[in-house]
């Protein structure tokens, strides 16, 4: 099943997400290439600063798709206020499409 990780930054934390992206996005590339992660970006505020992430993964369960949301090099930094996990169908341009 797929998963969405709606991730929000703590605020004033853009410094910890700059600091540790490099590592986010290894971890991301590793899921990709795993066939874990289906689509990953950044949430934007009105001024298009990133302040979280939205990443869709695909996980046997909730309980496995927060494994992958903890093992996130961000959730270590101490970058995310909360994470949100919430089924997700993908219905409308799938890449199987």
């Amino acid at each position: 099943m797929l998963y969405a990780l709606i991730c929000n930054d703590k605020p004033s934390h853009l410094q910890v997400r700059t600091d540790n992206r490099p590592a986010h996005q290894a971890y991301l590339g590793d899921l990709r290439d795993k066939g874990v992660l289906k689509m990953a970006g950044p949430l934007l505020d009105d001024n298009e600063e990133p302040h979280g992430s939205l990443i869709i993964v695909e996980a046997a369960d909730r309980d496995e798709a927060q494994g992958l949301a903890d093992k996130d090099p961000f959730t270590a930094a101490g970058l995310f206020e909360s994470i949100e996990i919430r089924p997700f169908r993908w219905v409308f341009n799938p890449p199987e499409s």
